[in-house]
């Protein structure tokens, strides 16, 4: 499992731009049929099958890394207990534990009433366009399915529910002049304070709400509307800005509805230029669903301690399968305070105890007797 992994790691899949997806859906391929399973492409995903009947778990997982590795950061490294590499944690690990565990079901000759569904796919790093929502689109997600989990680096919770994005690029247009002659410019960049002054009121009223769903700390149970993440404006000290770009960031509550959050947000950026970067909406399954209490039955019989149930700060693509009525959860073998960072990596031990626990799952699920 752990050279899986390594040889995973070694292919540089950054997302943008989407680089090297062919050779790692051939590495992929490769790694699923040493396993007994027979893959099949769909565009960039690659999905596999293992048991008979229409009832399905699914078990979804990203191949694609964000981009910007530090150097040597594609050369996976053992370093005591831990496995060191760019996606390591986020979610190269978590693609062989979810892979391992259809292994440990065929090996173990575990009888199941449907079939479990590996489905690996990219661009989740870019909200899915050739990944999840291209299946989505050609109606090939989460068919028959009775519960998903993707093994996103959870650090030993359960996610069972997310945030909605909606991340936007606003550009406000003056016009350029020598700061001699100002007088002839439009100063873009104090017409872009004024907008900000608008959303800046928006922001204290939206970050006053709160999510039911639990998160620690109790500061994180707040919405969010982030102001800046980028920002641009002007060409030279000198000169009268004739263009302004800011970005915002909206995260929104599972409680929120996103399509009148949307509006507020346009609304007060009326005349700007407005290019959305990532939409997606919130989302959130029950924990005493049969699939919530399977998963967390089987942290408990593998790690011998209860299991947590808490919300994700950030965007799931378990979305595209509640949004269809499918429990879907998220737990993974990595850790989201290491992901993307230059220092990325996965508990060796945690890749093992994964694939237990996605087998165990699987097994409570399909064959509860």
């Amino acid at each position: 499992m752990v050279e899986s992994t390594r040889r995973l790691i070694a292919v540089p899949t950054e997302n943008p731009p989407g680089a090297h997806y062919e050779d790692c859906l051939t590495l992929l391929e490769g790694v699923l049929r040493d396993c007994g399973l027979e893959p099949r492409r769909e565009g960039h995903c690659l999905l596999a099958f293992h048991g008979s009947g229409q009832r399905t778990v699914y078990f979804s997982g990203h191949y694609d890394v964000v981009p910007h590795a530090t150097e040597g950061q594609f050369e996976a490294e053992v370093r005591g207990e831990n496995l060191f590499g760019r996606g390591s944690s986020d979610m190269k690990s978590g693609l062989v534990s979810m892979i391992y565990a259809v292994r440990a079901l065929r090996e173990c000759g575990t009888k199941l009433d449907g079939r479990v569904g590996l489905v690996l796919v990219p661009d989740e790093e870019t909200a899915g366009p050739r990944g999840s929502r291209y299946l989505e689109s050609a109606g090939l997600l989460g068919e028959h399915g009775v519960a998903m989990f993707t093994p996103e680096p959870t650090g030993g919770v359960i996610w069972n529910a997310s945030r909605g994005a909606i991340s936007l690029r606003v550009t406000i247009r003056g016009k350029a002049a020598h700061v001699g002659l100002q007088h002839q410019g439009v100063n873009a960049f104090e017409s872009m304070l004024n907008v900000a002054r608008r959303l800046q009121r928006l922001k204290a009223e939206v970050e006053t709400r709160h999510t039911a769903y639990r998160i620690e700390p109790a500061a994180a149970r707040h919405s969010i509307l982030m102001l800046g993440g980028q920002c641009e404006s002007g060409a030279n000290f000198n000169t009268v800005p004739g263009t302004c770009s800011f970005t915002i960031d909206r995260r929104v509550n599972p409680e929120e509805n996103q399509a009148m959050e949307k509006r507020r947000l346009l609304d007060e950026l009326r005349g700007t230029e407005v290019e959305i970067l990532q939409e997606g909406a919130a989302g959130g399954s029950d924990s005493n669903s049969p699939a919530g209490r399977a998963l967390a039955a089987a942290i408990e019989e593998v790690l011998g301690k209860p299991a947590e149930f808490t919300l994700c700060p950030g965007l799931l693509e378990t979305r595209f399968y509640s949004a269809k009525g499918i429990p879907a959860f998220a737990y993974g073998p990595g850790l989201l305070s290491v992901s993307h960072g230059p220092t990325e990596f996965v508990p060796l031990r945690n890749i093992g105890n994964c694939a237990a626990i996605y087998a165990l799952t699987a097994a409570r699920i399909l064959n509860p007797l």
